[in-house]
């Protein structure tokens, strides 16, 4: 482990970050369900999450995604390296912006709760005061990761993920494991981003220079709002779906449907650790072949793990639900089947390149044709295929997305799609998952 945390990279480092966090809430919800929690108290923990997710995703990705690659190489602070202890102003500039954008939030849920109603919920839906307390400390914590990052730190990354990450996993199952109700778990996880803030805090006073750049935060909310708004529409996919569930179905098929959907992130985590480590490589233009020929070999590396992953998973979805999970959640299997194949869109970086070399508009526009297509599928499929189609509908809309961001940055940046994806391994993994899909539909195949 300490071999690890001396050598591991920053692509490396955000990738086992986000796994981490993956893994703890599969925990959780696995300990969930064999305890015997009804499927309305999971539902209620599963909706709280999923509000507050809801509610940031968006705004904290796009001002992340401006951040790092404005790090060294901005019109306010110039294009230059960080020398080692030298304070940066930029730091301390994004974290006012994540800030503000969650007191604004925050306040816009109490401004609204007594309006607001889910799954038969009114006024505090599911305990919207918890809720709103997890996002407002939740969402400025997630800076701490990357300023490990653009510190060359990684290694404490790591560090950061062992101890946070158990403690969440300590503060959700514990209260329930000792009898108490839910809503103790999530109060738990509220002091846990209450602590992550702490550390952040301890990040800001040794690596920020502590200056306000009005010119700075201009600079990054110009390059931020386009990628907020991408973020929203493409990124919304998830929610989505999520919300046109919850108009067919009450909180039980809510709950089946998160725990069919919970392996999507699995990939998705990977693929934008890889993406936003490199953002940070576009800042030199005379080394854009070579950013490009590392996403190109980053890529296929993950390739070469997560196809034979997601091909055995494809196999042995079923009877994996039914050891893992109760009985109760077995359909849950049908959705996440599907969503494995999103694997096919997701390893794909179209979008790294558009947002390096800033052309965040196009990549604005192809967001919000994506959204439109899940939106036009998932309400088609949801009437033919159920809970499924909606899984069917999102795989569809990322996958056209993707085809257009390389048809634009081929004909419009002239940057061909063998320089940053590996062609043969894509099209040889795709096929194969293709081919075990269709057999265990037609039951040719049966596990």
């Amino acid at each position: 482990m300490f071999g690890l945390r001396k050598n591991i990279n920053s692509t490396a480092g955000l990738q086992i970050f986000n796994i981490l966090r993956f893994v703890v809430f599969l925990i959780i919800s696995i300990v969930f369900t064999k305890i015997g929690l009804s499927k309305e108290e999971i539902g209620v923990f599963e909706v709280a999450i999923f509000m507050a997710s809801v509610a940031s995703f968006f705004w904290v990705t796009g001002l992340v995604q401006a951040f790092l690659p404005l790090y060294k190489n901005s019109k306010t602070f110039g294009n230059k390296e960080k020398t080692p202890g030298e304070k940066s102003p930029e730091i301390f500039n994004i974290y006012i912006l994540l800030i503000f954008f969650s007191l604004v939030v925050a306040g816009i849920g109490l401004a609204i709760q007594g309006n607001f109603s889910v799954f038969g919920y009114r006024g505090n839906v599911p305990l919207l005061n918890i809720t709103l307390w997890y996002l407002l400390l939740s969402s400025p914590a997630n800076l701490v990761e990357y300023i490990y990052m653009v510190q060359n730190k990684s290694g404490n990354t790591l560090s950061y993920a062992y101890i946070t990450y158990s403690l969440q996993l300590v503060a959700a199952l514990l209260p329930v494991l000792l009898g108490y109700n839910v809503i103790w778990s999530l109060r738990g996880l509220v002091i846990v981003a209450a602590i992550r803030n702490i550390w952040l805090l301890s990040l800001i006073y040794n690596y920020a220079e502590m200056k306000i750049s009005i010119p700075y935060i201009k600079e990054i909310l110009i390059f931020a709002v386009p990628l907020i708004v991408s973020t929203l529409v493409s990124g919304s996919s998830q929610y989505i779906d999520g919300l046109v569930i919850s108009t067919h179905y009450e909180a039980d098929g809510f709950a089946i449907f998160r725990y069919g959907a919970k392996e999507l992130p699995f990939v998705v985590m990977l693929a934008a650790g890889l993406s936003s480590a490199m953002l940070t490589e576009f800042n030199n233009k005379l080394q854009i072949k070579e950013t490009l020929a590392n996403i190109k070999k980053k890529s296929l590396r993950i390739m070469h793990s997560m196809y034979p992953f997601t091909i055995v998973m494809l196999l042995f979805a079923k009877p994996i639900f039914k050891a893992v999970f109760s009985p109760e959640f077995t359909r849950s299997s049908d959705v996440f089947v599907v969503y494995l194949l999103a694997i096919v869109s997701r390893l794909l970086f179209p979008h790294t390149l558009l947002i390096g070399l800033k052309k965040v508009k196009p990549l604005m526009i192809i967001s919000i044709i994506e959204v439109l297509l899940n939106v036009f599928f998932s309400v088609w499929f949801v009437k033919i295929y159920g809970i499924v189609g909606v899984a069917l509908a999102t795989v569809l809309a990322y996958l056209l997305s993707k085809a257009i961001m390389i048809a634009y940055n081929y004909y419009k940046l002239g940057i061909h799609p063998s320089e940053y994806i590996p062609l043969k391994w894509y099209t040889f993994y795709s096929f194969m998952l293709g081919l075990v899909f269709v057999l265990l539909d037609r039951g040719i195949i049966v596990i």
